[in-house]
């Protein structure tokens, strides 16, 4: 049997990318290790198992690229207008929310926003699929 436990991204400032998820997640610190050239500090809220790792190389000063295989992270929500409503008071710019309709058929409401990093995140009604 196979458990997702986390997914890893690159940061480069490590109190932002923090904040970020915890504003706009709730999501706290879980765990961390320090070592010498990098750091791993794990994140995750009540709601999940699962972690963020965010990984700091201790001497990296530039931003990461993120090539041309990178998608999103997704979150689902129980209150979509309200989560777009929280994260455009914090000032974190989320993109307009959209209605992905298949055959007369709502498939997904959603929004994307951009962590400190660059990373693409989809926030999702918890609606069919996506619970």
């Amino acid at each position: 049997m196979s458990k997702f436990i986390h997914t890893m991204i690159r940061v480069l400032d490590i109190e932002k990318s923090k904040q970020f998820y915890n504003d706009v997640f709730d999501f706290k610190e879980s765990h961390q290790l320090d070592f010498p050239d990098f750091k791993l500090v794990y994140l995750r809220n009540k709601y999940n198992e699962s972690e963020i790792e965010l990984t700091v190389n201790k001497s990296r000063d530039q931003a990461y690229t993120h090539g041309d295989g990178y998608g999103h992270i997704a979150f689902c929500v129980d209150n979509l207008d309200f989560m777009h409503k929280k994260v455009t008071d914090l000032k974190y710019q989320p993109n307009d929310i959209v209605e992905f309709v298949h055959n007369d058929e709502l498939i997904a409401r959603f929004f994307f926003v951009t962590d400190p990093d660059g990373y693409s995140i989809e926030v999702l009604q918890r609606h069919g699929h996506y619970q």
